[in-house]
């Protein structure tokens, strides 16, 4: 029986361990698509207790508690931290399979060198020693730590990007924090809030919006601000890939109703986002900016607990809509005009992993190595058995010496473990290769595969 998560932790073979403690282990980190708050890296937060630093806007966490038949009260309440922790403490010892048990022990033992499982009865001790540790992990000493050289947060075009244009304007920071644009808010014409929005992106961009071209010219001018800052990538939240054409004529009726206040179809609004989407993706190619699509997940399924909490909370769930004829389609519609970017696809229903796999593979360029790129497994997919089988569809249908690797997608700045998970995954997929004879045992070969696709691949497709 191998001891719970000592130094060769998921690396079953010789090669593997050879593999990661060599090849990967010590590499830098590049987040290339995470969700912090560049506000809390400007001011550097200290976090005053192990809630704060891990249970805050924390929806995976929070699902396992509720799922405790814990009361919100000690989730998103007003419950005191300490309590929060207890609830959260008492799952932890039934998480046996969850990705939760791992990475919440691999950040005891990176950041605070705990290395006693977190369970009701350990609460107490793992809290005061946490405490104790606390004061010296303000969040660039963990960034810094955790080796972490870019950092690419996801930012509205309305947001005024004012703690990402300080930290640019750093010259000792020892990492770099770049803007990601997402627009979806522009996109979703048919969702609430739509033309509250537009005024607003109206306001950012110094831009007065009477038409879709009008929003364009919005778009582009903020596009700019943010490569300004050295955007490397936008990101864009689909519930699933959508190519319906459409006359500008129509397009643009469709917007003034929808600026009118009327309801727009599902029909309707597939029109108008299909047109817009197009317009961003030739944009983005215009400035060598990476496009991320994110697809496949059905967002706010309990209406109840969304009209008490809000968005992003923990009540979204894998959507099962077939994409691949739309997807092609839209990437086609680039590619005819010689304007497809660096795209990297994410699908949150792993069923999807050939599909992208087999599109992605008609629209290659020779613009660099993977140009369009199947996108690290996805949120309810960055298990370890939904990684191996991530890598396992990619190594089988495409070049995975080319991935480009892990991200955290994460809110919490304890996160970076994350990486050392994927690393370790990594090297022991490949491992067993090797022991079964599917691979030869060149271990020149494999580190730099293992090298390549944990940091360097990312490094030059992002163009750092």
């Amino acid at each position: 029986m191998r001891p719970f998560m000592n130094e060769d932790f998921l690396l079953g073979t010789d090669a593997s361990r050879t593999l990661y403690h060599d090849w990967a282990e010590d590499l830098p980190i590049i987040d290339y698509h995470c969700h912090i708050n560049p506000r809390e890296i400007y001011e550097n937060r200290r976090f005053e207790n192990l809630t704060q630093a891990w249970l805050e806007g924390d929806h995976y966490k929070w699902r396992v508690i509720r799922a405790n038949g814990v009361p919100e009260e000690y989730i998103t309440g007003q419950a005191d931290d300490r309590e929060k922790f207890q609830r959260f403490a008492e799952v932890m010892p039934k998480l046996i399979g969850n990705p939760l048990y791992h990475w919440t022990h691999l950040e005891l033992k990176r950041y605070f060198g705990i290395d006693i499982p977190l369970s009701g009865d350990t609460a107490e001790d793992i809290w005061k020693h946490s405490m104790e540790k606390l004061p010296a992990l303000p969040v660039r000493d963990i960034i810094k730590s955790s080796r972490v050289e870019v950092i690419c947060t996801t930012d509205d075009p309305t947001d005024n990007l004012e703690w990402l244009t300080t930290l640019s304007a750093d010259p000792d920071s020892a990492f770099k924090v770049f803007p990601t644009f997402r627009p979806d808010k522009a996109v979703r014409i048919n969702k609430p809030g739509f033309v509250d929005y537009i005024h607003k992106l109206s306001t950012a961009a110094s831009v007065p919006i009477h038409s879709t071209d009008d929003v364009k010219a919005a778009l582009c001018s903020r596009m700019d601000a943010f490569v300004n800052l050295g955007c490397r990538a936008s990101d864009h939240a689909l519930e699933r890939m959508i190519y319906r054409s459409a006359p500008a004529g129509k397009v643009e009726e469709i917007f003034k109703l929808a600026m009118d206040g009327h309801n727009v179809s599902q029909d309707d609004a597939d029109l108008y986002m299909t047109s817009l989407m197009v317009f961003l993706g030739r944009e983005l190619y215009k400035r060598n900016i990476v496009m991320q699509l994110h697809y496949g997940a059905l967002r706010d399924v309990n209406a109840h607990m969304y009209d008490r909490l809000g968005p992003d909370t923990g009540y979204d769930c894998i959507g099962s809509t077939e994409c691949s004829l739309d997807l092609a389609r839209f990437m086609n519609a680039l590619e005819r005009t010689n304007e497809l970017p660096r795209t990297v696809i994410y699908s949150l229903n792993p069923n999807d992993n050939a599909v992208i796999a087999s599109v992605a593979g008609c629209f290659q360029g020779p613009e660099t190595a993977s140009k369009i790129q199947h996108g690290s497994a996805w949120w309810y997919n960055d298990t370890k058995e939904g990684m191996e089988r991530h890598l396992t569809d990619l190594a089988n249908l495409s070049v995975l010496g080319n991935f480009i690797g892990m991200l955290t997608d994460s809110r919490s700045f304890l996160s970076y473990t994350r990486h050392e998970y994927f690393r370790r995954i990594l090297c022991g997929i490949l491992g067993q290769w090797v022991e079964n004879g599917e691979y030869p045992y060149d271990i020149t070969t494999l580190g730099r595969l293992v090298s390549d696709i944990s940091y360097y691949n990312a490094r030059n497709y992002f163009n750092l």
